[in-house]
């Protein structure tokens, strides 16, 4: 077992909602949210005095401690208002991808038993849709929509919101899908101790104590923990300013960075590997970027370094689950540099430990095996699945990640792949991620997935898709691939396209590839 190098930190027994805003009336006018956009600005002041009126609207609509509210919407100032008035009447919130299809938002709500959602005008039709196949009551919109209320009517009462008791151990603040380790996706309860003691865990450096003055490019969906906790609700509880995108575009990424003069910026890999290859970066002013931190997927030693050198900042990695609230692991600043690929030390009050993938014991120090995690960040459960969650935390309180992960003398920590995604060849195990690193490294690929083919004589060999700038052919990739592995790491195939498919988090969905690869496989 491997405990955090840091000190723990004291986490308060009190609501999310009590802490993220505890300090908004000494931030007053400070700006708390903007909307990158139209420059349209919520205040500290304004969002304490907003969050209060739609919690007493919220109550005067007979919505009460427990009970769902579902959040279909791409960023806005105003996800904050509603995320937070919901808690503070002891409300759940589900955030929900607005990329989900009718079936698949229905499914969602009524799997959460959501009682009313908001939603933005261009998806007021698939929430409508959604609703009537669930058990919504009501539809909010920002701005204007028929069929649907105005979400601005919740500010116009003047009652007080309701004095809730809450529970922050064991009453749940937010419910977030995730595919977990199975794949099929499953509503993550977590409490509001949960999300309390995370970003304890995360902010315990001197830096956060001077992050007053930092802007924060929220360009990542507030639908994903990594969003909502880490770039929603850990810059309010400092005192930054949150300037959302409701897309990514990466000419309106660096516009933003340059415009709004952003010091900070939590992205996925796909961004930094944008930052790092494609011309307009040199386009835009970023020198006021101070930091750089890329989560959600493993980023290359060699990407970071890239990524630094380009931009002139610091470049570090972080690694966490939705089970985990997010974070478990980062690099602290006084590291930045000097440990580049690896995702750093467990943060504060956090156990993990590494275990072969097939024995269930502890790994040899230095080995690879699946990494188990213990804090006060781990969720719950998942809603109305107890054996998910028992198949997912054991009987003393492990979380099994799914993820492979290694460990060096220092503790620091560096993700090799997920479990289901090793690719097994002969007997030995390769990870996608790794040669998918290598790959990037070669000038003309922009973009790489490797995902398994199945082999009569080897069971299984990898294959590489690659985008490219058009000079390097398939053959030359698998020449480059070989210079620089064990033999029995070689890419088999390559296949160039015109873009890999990923999750709005980022991650590369190998299963995407591998259904393509199995359905050309089938004689039609």
């Amino acid at each position: 077992m491997i405990r955090s190098p840091f000190p723990d930190v004291e986490i308060p027994d009190m609501s999310l909602s009590n802490f993220v805003l505890s300090r908004a009336g000494e931030f007053g006018n400070r700006a708390a949210l903007i909307d990158a956009p139209s420059g349209r600005t919520i205040t500290y002041a304004q969002l304490m005095e907003s969050v209060r009126a739609v919690a007493a609207g919220l109550d005067q609509r007979g919505f009460r401690k427990g009970e769902v509210f579902a959040h279909y919407t791409p960023n806005l100032p105003e996800y904050a208002v509603a995320f937070h008035a919901v808690a503070t009447v002891g409300g759940v919130n589900t955030t929900a991808n607005p990329l989900l299809t009718v079936e698949e938002f229905a499914g969602q709500l009524r799997d959460s038993g959501a009682r009313l959602l908001v939603t933005v005008p261009e998806l007021v039709e698939k929430a409508t849709a959604a609703a009537r196949q669930s058990g919504v009551e009501e539809i909010f919109v920002y701005g204007e929509a028929a069929g649907a209320t105005p979400f601005g009517s919740l500010l116009q009462g003047d009652g007080e919101p309701p004095d809730v008791t809450i529970d922050p151990a064991n009453d749940l603040v937010a419910l977030p899908y995730s595919s977990g380790t199975t794949g099929v996706p499953k509503g993550v309860m977590l409490t509001h101790r949960n999300l309390v003691a995370n970003m304890c865990q995360c902010t315990f450096e001197q830096r956060w104590a001077e992050w007053q003055g930092d802007r924060a490019i929220a360009v990542l969906p507030f639908f994903h923990i990594y969003g909502l906790v880490v770039l929603m609700n850990q810059p309010l509880y400092c005192g930054a300013g949150v300037v959302t995108m409701p897309r990514f575009d990466l000419r309106e990424f660096l516009r933003v960075i340059q415009d709004y003069r952003i010091t900070v910026a939590y992205v996925v890999p796909p961004i930094v590997l944008a930052l790092v290859k494609h011309p307009m970066v040199d386009e835009f002013d970023l020198s006021s970027l101070e930091l750089v931190h890329s989560g959600a997927a493993p980023l290359s030693a060699e990407l970071e370094l890239a990524c630094a050198e380009r931009l002139g900042c610091r470049v570090r990695q972080g690694y966490g689950l939705t089970e985990t609230s997010p974070a478990t692991h980062f690099v602290p600043d006084q590291l930045v540099g000097p440990m580049p690929g690896d995702v750093g030390p467990l943060v504060p009050n956090t156990e993990c430990r590494i275990v072969d993938v097939l024995s269930g014991e502890d790994a040899p120090a230095g080995e690879s095996g699946e990494l188990l995690i213990r804090g006060p960040q781990v969720m719950k459960g998942y809603l109305n699945k107890p054996q998910a969650t028992a198949d997912a935390i054991d009987p003393d309180g492990w979380l099994h990640t799914g993820d492979i992960a290694r460990i060096d003398e220092n503790g620091s920590m560096r993700i090799v792949d997920r479990i289901k995604e090793l690719i097994k060849y002969k007997g030995y195990q390769i990870a996608p991620a790794e040669l998918e690193a290598l790959l990037l490294t070669h000038p003309a690929i922009t973009d790489a997935a490797v995902i398994p083919l199945p082999d009569e004589e080897a069971g299984e060999v990898p294959k590489a898709f690659v985008v490219t700038d058009g000079s390097i052919t398939p053959e030359a990739v698998t020449g480059y691939v070989a210079e620089h592995v064990a033999p029995y790491k070689k890419v088999r195939a390559v296949e160039i396209i015109d873009a890999i498919p990923k999750a709005p988090s980022g991650k590369i969905l190998r299963r995407v590839l591998i259904d393509r690869e199995r359905n050309a496989a089938v004689p039609g």
